[in-house]
């Protein structure tokens, strides 16, 4: 059975390494996304300090976004690409680190206590399938370090989930 260990966050680099072990012992065997998109966000918020909400969107098309598993607060349920930090993600093709959701245009507020944002993308061979979303209250929560080390966690839960029908 796993069982989370206690990292130490003084060092962010070294934290996103020891979480990255964990995740992969914790998805090791599993194929199957949901399960191991539900136990991926557990873990984020669990050891990632400072968050209200830690989950996944899933695109259904090319036009639109479905929640996934996530931890935190009920969320939207679902999301237009191009419309708020995600969809913006996804269409622009790249991560956004967003240190004031309320300065940016067409932020979608699920969570009225979410300041700052990290959107990242799940990608596999065919492209991109979706975004890894963490909130956090406080403004400013999130910097490039935390941009690395969430990549790397998505890219490692790309990789141990089938996305089969």
């Amino acid at each position: 059975m796993f069982a989370a260990k206690a990292i130490d966050t003084s060092d962010k680099a070294a934290f996103y390494r020891d979480l990255a072990t964990q995740l992969k012992a914790l998805l090791e065997g599993e194929r199957d996304s949901i399960a191991n998109a539900a136990n991926t966000a557990a873990l984020i918020f669990q050891m990632v300090p400072d968050l209200n909400w830690a989950g996944f969107y899933f695109l259904q098309s090319d036009e639109e976004m479905v929640l996934g598993p996530f931890q935190g607060k009920p969320a939207c349920v679902r999301i237009a690409v191009g419309k708020g930090v995600c969809g913006t993600a996804v269409e622009l093709g790249t991560s956004m680190l967003i240190k004031d959701v309320h300065d940016f245009p067409g932020h979608i507020a699920c969570d009225a206590d979410s300041r700052s944002e990290l959107v990242v993308l799940l990608e596999d061979d065919d492209g991109v399938f979706g975004v890894l979303d963490l909130d956090s209250p406080l403004p400013a929560r999130f910097d490039k370090a935390d941009q690395a080390g969430i990549e790397t966690l998505a890219a490692i839960y790309a990789a141990a989930s089938s996305f089969e029908d």
